[in-house]
């Protein structure tokens, strides 16, 4: 773990929990986990917190955080990486371009193309863009980043999820997946030859699907995992049916990395009240895709 001991310490203090916090140099210095200790590579604050209040002043504590763990998973000193929420607009507010904790880890490892995979027990989507308004999402969507994003997709799934010729169910743009060309041209200009091209490449592509039928019990027994186009197009359903339980992981990496399926909760921030099951799995996904 990372992060400012005194910060940690005074948190556990106020919520009553009872915790050894050890820190420690460097991750070669870490010992086997005990219950009711804590060790964390300590990083320090820019300045004080008050739990729920946003700082400016401790974006580059943040950025400090993700590039100290970037080192120690691109060293090999670490295993894998698992990320808690960011407030990604202090950080933009305090002068740091930041999209996300996705595009900032691939611009720092180097990757050409990242991927953002949300998996629950149930069901994976993938997401063809990320954090964009919807109004930029067409522009965004070419054909060049849609198939680099189904491929690194069906590579990772079969690489780090051990799945054999995974199943891939791309979702339309447009209502009724464009209705052939009435409803939007994005299906017939971009999505259609793109899996054309993947199918005759030998991957196991089906679509486009039109996104209110896609989910289906029927429809996602036929695929591993669902490709959709826009943030808000296949995460509501997937944190309808499991929020808390749902793992984001960033594929295309040179890393493990996993993450929450939620955002901050400032106003749950010092009360005791937050629920950790979605880190608690985020760290198991982690453990199991290393």
């Amino acid at each position: 773990m990372l992060g400012d001991p005194d910060l940690l310490r005074a948190r556990a203090a106020a919520l009553g929990i009872a915790v050894e916090l050890t820190p420690r140099a460097a991750p070669s210095a870490l010992e086997p986990h005990a219950v009711g200790r804590l060790q964390l590579l300590p990083i320090a604050l820019r300045a004080p917190v008050v739990a729920g209040r946003l700082d400016t002043a401790n974006a580059p504590y943040v950025l400090a955080q993700l590039d100290a763990a970037i080192e120690h998973c691109m060293s090999g000193a670490a295993r894998a990486l698992v990320t808690a929420p960011v407030q990604k607009s202090v950080i933009s507010r305090a002068g740091h371009p930041f999209s996300g904790h996705t595009e900032y880890l691939a611009q720092r490892t180097g990757a050409p193309h990242s991927v953002m995979l949300l998996a629950s027990k149930t069901l994976r989507v993938v997401l063809a863009t990320t954090h964009l308004p919807l109004r930029a999402v067409p522009d965004a969507l070419t054909p060049s980043s849609l198939e680099r994003t189904i491929r690194i997709a069906h590579a990772d799934l079969e690489r780090r999820f051990k799945i054999r010729s995974p199943r891939v169910l791309v979702l339309g743009l447009n209502p009724h997946a464009g209705e052939s060309g009435t409803l939007g041209l994005e299906e017939q200009t971009i999505i259609e030859p793109v899996l054309r091209r993947l199918a005759a490449d030998g991957l196991a592509v089906i679509g486009p699907v039109s996104a209110d039928t896609a989910f289906t019990p029927e429809s996602l027994a036929r695929c591993d995992v669902v490709i959709a186009m826009y943030h808000d197009q296949g995460l509501p359903v997937l944190k309808a049916a499991s929020f808390g339980e749902v793992v984001n992981v960033t594929l295309g990496l040179p890393i493990v990395r996993t993450s929450v399926d939620h955002g901050t909760a400032l106003e749950l921030a010092g009360t005791g009240r937050a629920r950790p099951d979605s880190l608690f799995a985020a760290v198991g996904l982690a453990l199991d895709l290393v």
